[in-house]
């Protein structure tokens, strides 16, 4: 009994030192399935989400499933320091360590106690090892401690500095293609207020921002469940906004080089890819048709009212097609699984933007309507 004590506190031990390791210290990513982390993540978001599934969907269950984020960092940091606390009590306990303290009798809590005041580096001094190992092993849980502790110190702000990154190139993309945010909106836009030649710099950016996207959420894959300060806004939504961008340049429009779009293309979907393949969400297709035949075709009623000339053809449909079947499946499982909602493609009517929904606003003189480009060219650019 003692001895099987002694291996699962060492057990304990070892799977919290190499968990924090991996997901603290590790710059890459961690290819073997069994880790504590994963499993911990796994199993509470399904609960999470199991609740969250109980509330009908608008900004209530948006706030419920923005606190798992954070929750669930402090949650994961407690368990570690429970299983490195229950380790080093129950190596010192099944060891037989003697020890000194006013407790009568002795049992596994005052081992417990011993454990708790030493990571914490309390100092208490009354109950103290008797034994080397035991104050060998006192030794190594204080410093221990001391090296956790700081460790988490410097992860949060690591984080958080990633999450604002994110956050801020996001928030910029409201008033140049909506909130969801909208590949046809965007072009749109940039075509009526006569900057398509902006497309290939501001692409260049959104390429920049996938690849921090991918490297930030593959060091720190807890950011994937951070939401957006919006309901209407998120990772997963900025990102296919920007693939959907990319397909029909690349497949539709006629003047412009495909270059740029096509780099852009390529990291957006390398990291999408990549990320489904961490979080296991395998190729889920979205559950309705994101652009059926006559949607495509309002869709080319408005590019060309913008300005835009456009192939239109069976070849240019086809193309655009392929290139939606390279990414939809997998943000569609990244969807179902962190449930967020895929942006439109295109939708009809007027969009509003966040910054226009403000409490007490109202639309000033001259200033128009960003979607369909109506009086905002001395504002915004022409």
């Amino acid at each position: 009994m003692r001895v099987f004590a002694v291996l699962i506190g060492l057990g304990m031990i070892g799977t919290v030192l190499i968990d924090t390791f991996e997901t603290i210290l590790q710059p890459r990513r961690v290819t073997h399935k069994y880790r504590f982390a994963r499993f911990f993540y796994r199993t509470n978001w399904r609960f999470w989400t199991l609740i969250a599934r109980t509330v009908p969907a608008g900004k209530r269950r948006e706030s419920m499933l923005a606190y798992f984020g954070p929750l669930s960092l402090l949650e994961l940091f407690s368990a570690w320091v429970i299983g490195l606390v229950f380790g080093f009590a129950l190596v010192n306990w099944g060891a037989g360590e003697r020890i000194l303290t006013a407790d009568s009798p002795i049992n596994f809590f005052s081992y417990l106690y011993m454990s708790g005041t030493t990571f914490f580096t309390l100092g208490y001094g009354d109950v103290t090892p008797l034994g080397y190992f035991g104050r060998a092993m006192a030794v190594t849980e204080s410093g221990l401690g001391f090296a956790f502790l700081a460790m988490i110190i410097s992860y949060l702000p690591s984080t958080t500095q990633a999450f604002s990154s994110r956050e801020t190139t996001i928030s910029l993309l409201d008033a140049r293609a909506s909130s969801p945010p909208c590949a046809a909106q965007l072009l749109v836009r940039l075509a009526r207020g006569g900057n398509m030649a902006e497309l290939s710099s501001f692409l260049a950016e959104w390429e920049r921002w996938s690849a921090e996207l991918l490297e930030s959420h593959l060091s720190f894959p807890v950011l994937s469940y951070f939401r957006s300060q919006h309901d209407n806004q998120s990772w997963l939504a900025a990102i296919t906004c920007m693939l959907d961008t990319c397909a029909i340049v690349m497949a539709e429009v006629k003047g412009n080089k495909p270059y740029r779009a096509q780099l852009t293309f390529a990291m957006a979907r390398h990291a999408v890819v990549d990320l489904s393949l961490i979080f296991g969400t395998g190729l889920v297709n979205p559950e309705s048709d994101r652009l059926p035949p006559e949607t495509r075709i309002e869709l080319h009623k408005a590019l060309r009212e913008a300005g835009l000339e456009l192939h239109g053809d069976a070849e240019s449909a086809a193309k655009l097609t392929e290139l939606r079947g390279m990414y939809e499946p997998f943000v569609g499982g990244l969807s179902k699984r962190f449930l967020f909602a895929l942006p439109p493609i295109f939708f009809e009517g007027e969009s509003i933007d966040n910054w226009q929904r403000s409490r007490g606003m109202r639309r000033a003189p001259g200033l128009g309507n960003l979607a369909t480009g109506d009086g905002a060219d001395e504002h915004f650019g022409s």
